[in-house]
């Protein structure tokens, strides 16, 4: 049997869970790096996951707290497709991906770890990467840190790129 060591996983799972939800509280604070918040929009923000599935694991979150799609206005639907094409255009030129994976979990038994609060996710695949390591060993390959990827993407959010 091979072992195979992810140390940032024990980082979510002993990790102090925050209260309330973090997609009405980080928006309201002025530190948009340490909350991984790329780009605000008038009705929806986008914020890298905390806990990605590939590097440049993003999402498109509404404003207000809303945990289905029935309930969003037409126009905060509107501003969320804008910024999932905006996502695709700087993923696409910052970090090259072969291709994307984009939805939405609603529901827990639809895989929703913060289900009162909908989001999309837009996930960058590479051919011949990793993406099997998590069916068969609850396992993610990040190859660079948050931290590193943010700083790369942010100045193609603020139109710099």
């Amino acid at each position: 049997m091979k072992v195979l060591w992810a140390p940032w996983r024990i980082e979510y799972i002993l990790g102090h869970k925050e209260k309330g939800c973090i997609f009405c509280d980080k928006p309201k604070e002025d530190k948009d790096r340490d909350n991984l918040i790329l780009y605000r929009g008038k009705l929806s923000f986008i914020i890298m996951n905390k806990y990605p599935y590939s590097s440049g694991h993003l999402m498109v979150v509404p404003y207000r707290h809303v945990h289905s799609l029935e309930e969003l206005k037409v126009e905060e639907l509107t501003e969320c497709m804008v910024l999932t094409v905006k996502c695709l255009k700087c993923l696409k030129k910052v970090l090259h991906p072969d291709g994307f994976n984009i939805g939405l979990n609603i529901g827990v038994v639809a895989s929703a770890s913060i289900n009162e609060h909908l989001h999309w996710h837009i996930v960058p695949r590479w051919a011949g990467d990793v993406g099997f390591m998590t069916i068969l060993e609850d396992v993610r390959v990040v190859p660079e840190h948050i931290l590193v990827t943010y700083d790369k993407l942010y100045p193609c959010f603020k139109g710099e790129g």
